[in-house]
């Protein structure tokens, strides 16, 4: 999630009580208190459930050893690049910083971003990491920041819905036709059967990769560096995408990540295609019961493959003070016991996946909300092994993402071609262009 989109339950950066989250940048300078050394965590998980929550697995650090104390301080997503660029390099940014990987290509031109592969290796060692978590952060001869959580996109439909369309609640659609077939099927009198968002925004460029993924679309540069957006089976993909919006929602092509959330829990909508954060709320907010959500992987074309993008959360070591390096070590390390980690992700349940092998522990899975879904939970888990991100599928990474996925080409491309109905082949043409510019400057 990104400085120019935030997710539907990002609130803004309210007066919270939980203890480290106020105030401005200690950061690096912050030195010792009561002898103990200081480790200060800026990341943008704002809501304050997230925030609560994961004080608490700090509490529990900073009690269970007394070398160190961790604070968190909350930042957002509008602004961070600009105010970790700067604290970066005036010298007084946090010790942890949590990223995405192209917010960790942005930054790391400052100097500030230190090697974390003693970190990485030692943390694998006891509990393997995915390696869809850590290989977006490898490159350079690196690891550039430690794994925390991940995120991955799922079909996700209302059998009751399927249901009352006569369709079987327990096939869900597994290829492109049969999504196609089943959204026409359930569109009409007020319902729809899909939510396709064509708005110039992260959730579009998220939707439109996880289908070019199944597409075998995932790679936007060749290896040798160029860039390989205008294909046939990307032109196809953006076709198909078209196609399949014409049974979504007036007003998609404005959409965030709250409208979809919002009309498949009030009943207007049948199908999305989102992240975890659906299991949560579903039964208080859509009244119906935890049988009637479905999960199931994203439909593929011909001759396509199972996939969506993937994102995997991590935090960078911003300081290069020894004796806080070793603090920020002992603290990921305690972060990753099973049940430890098992509070962690349970800041946001079904959002945030585990990105360790033993993170799938009984912890978290028999938390309340999780343990009414243990199929979606298998589903999930079982996709983070085979998600990717657009830009990081290769061993090499092209500074440019980080502008192309500021500019949102992507959903741009979608703009053109859903709300401008512009030729496909064309508009994708035209993004190849904007990619070539971005990679050029």
């Amino acid at each position: 999630m990104k400085r120019r989109a935030l997710s539907a339950f990002a609130l803004s950066c309210v007066a919270l009580t939980v203890a480290g989250c106020l105030g401005g940048s200690s950061g690096s300078n912050s030195g010792e208190q009561n002898g103990k050394v200081t480790l200060t965590i800026w990341h943008q998980e704002q809501p304050p459930n997230r925030v609560k929550q994961f004080q608490q697995v700090i509490d529990d650090f900073n009690k269970s050893q007394s070398k160190y104390v961790v604070k968190q301080q909350v930042q957002n997503w509008a602004d961070i690049y600009q105010k970790a660029t700067s604290a970066l390099q005036a010298g007084k940014g946090p010790d942890l910083q949590f990223a995405i990987p192209d917010f960790t290509t942005a930054i790391k031109p400052t100097g500030g971003v230190q090697p974390v592969d003693d970190i990485v290796r030692e943390i694998n060692q006891e509990h393997k990491f995915l390696p869809s978590a850590v290989q977006p952060y490898h490159y350079d001869g690196h690891d550039w920041a430690v794994p925390v959580f991940g995120m991955i996109q799922m079909l996700w439909y209302r059998k009751d819905l399927f249901q009352k369309a006569g369709l079987d609640p327990n096939k869900p659609p597994q290829t492109w036709q049969q999504l196609m077939q089943d959204a026409q099927k359930l569109t009409g009198k007020g319902k729809y059967g899909i939510g396709v968002p064509s708005s110039k925004h992260l959730y579009t460029d998220q939707e439109i990769y996880s289908f070019m993924v199944t597409n075998r679309g995932k790679d936007l540069f060749s290896p040798d560096g160029k860039v390989t957006f205008n294909t046939p089976q990307n032109v196809a993909t953006y076709r198909f995408y078209r196609d399949l919006s014409k049974y979504s929602p007036p007003g998609s092509n404005s959409w965030t990540w709250a409208e979809p959330q919002a009309a498949f829990n009030n009943g207007t909508l049948a199908m999305a295609i989102e992240k975890g954060q659906f299991l949560s709320p579903f039964e208080k907010e859509s009244g119906r019961p935890a049988k009637d959500l479905g999960v199931a992987p994203i439909p593929e074309p011909p001759n396509g493959q199972r996939g969506s993008i993937y994102y995997s959360n991590a935090a960078m070591l911003t300081t290069k003070d020894p004796q806080k390096k070793e603090a920020a070590k002992a603290f990921l390390k305690f972060l990753f016991q099973p049940q430890n980690y098992a509070k962690w992700l349970l800041a946001e349940p079904g959002l945030f996946l585990p990105v360790t092998q033993d993170g799938d522990s009984p912890a978290w899975r028999k938390s309340p909300v999780l343990a009414k879904y243990p199929k979606a939970l298998d589903l999930m888990l079982a996709q983070s092994k085979q998600g990717t991100l657009f830009g990081f599928t290769r061993d090499k990474v092209d500074p440019a993402i980080g502008k192309i996925s500021a500019e949102n080409v992507l959903s741009q491309v979608v703009q053109r071609v859903v709300v401008q109905k512009e030729d496909p082949q064309s508009a994708v043409a035209a993004g190849q262009k904007q990619m070539e510019a971005a990679s050029s400057s």
